[in-house]
Order: structure tokens, then C-alpha cells, then sequence
């Protein structure tokens, strides 16, 4: 989503961009765009259903924010989202820290030393 529009009334396009660009910068190809500040909502969101299905066919990743846009209009399953989600949470976890039995044993370090 680029965001468009003046200050406190924001207007967001929906657009497909490689993910090494800017959020406002070059995109690939318009998807629609979503007002949120219409009070109408059939002016409030805009959808080009066939080329984002096009897009999520050849593998491309919403963001969470558009995904759950797409959702609401039944263009993606809610199973994916929480699929994403895991994927997403599984990512950022860290690996535990290593084991005492990893560590070199304090009676062993000290026999080396006086010997």
C-alpha cells in the first residue's frame, strides 16, 4: 500500500511492488486503493480482482495490512492469514541459548592448568 492523500485524510493504492522498493516508491502494477476516510463503502475500496489473483498465483506476498483486506472482500482464504502468521512468528523466534553440557567443565580446566 502507497499512502496518498493531505494530512489527516489519508488515501492508500493498493499496488504490486518488488519488496526491495520504497513503500511510496516504484511499483509494479495498481491493484486498487482503499479510502478510508469515505463514509460510502462502495467509494471506500477499489479492487482489480483479477490481476491481484493473477499476482497471488505467480507467489506473491501481501502484507498483513492488505491481506486482511483481501480477505474481507473473499479474494483469500483465512486459513492462509493464519498460516502467514505462524510463518511470520517462526521466523522471528531466536534460538535457545547452548546447554550447560556444551560449556568446559571447571574441574577439567583446572586439572589441564596445574599439570
Amino acid at each position: 500500500m502507497s499512502r496518498l492523500g493531505r494530512r489527516h485524510r489519508p488515501f492508500y493504492r493498493i499496488n504490486a511492488v518488488d519488496q526491495r522498493n520504497k513503500r511510496d516508491g516504484r511499483f509494479i502494477e495498481n491493484l486498487g486503493w482503499f479510502d478510508p476516510v469515505a463514509t460510502d463503502p462502495e467509494k471506500q475500496l477499489k479492487l482489480y480482482d483479477e490481476r491481484i489473483k493473477h499476482w497471488l498465483s505467480v507467489g506473491a506476498q501481501p502484507s498483513e495490512t492488505v491481506t486482511d483486506i483481501l480477505i474481507k472482500a473473499n479474494l483469500m482464504d483465512g486459513a492462509k492469514r493464519k498460516a502467514q502468521i505462524a510463518a511470520r512468528i517462526k521466523a522471528r523466534e531466536v534460538p535457545a541459548a547452548p546447554a550447560a553440557a556444551d560449556a568446559p567443565a571447571g574441574d577439567g580446566a583446572e586439572a589441564a592448568a596445574s599439570e
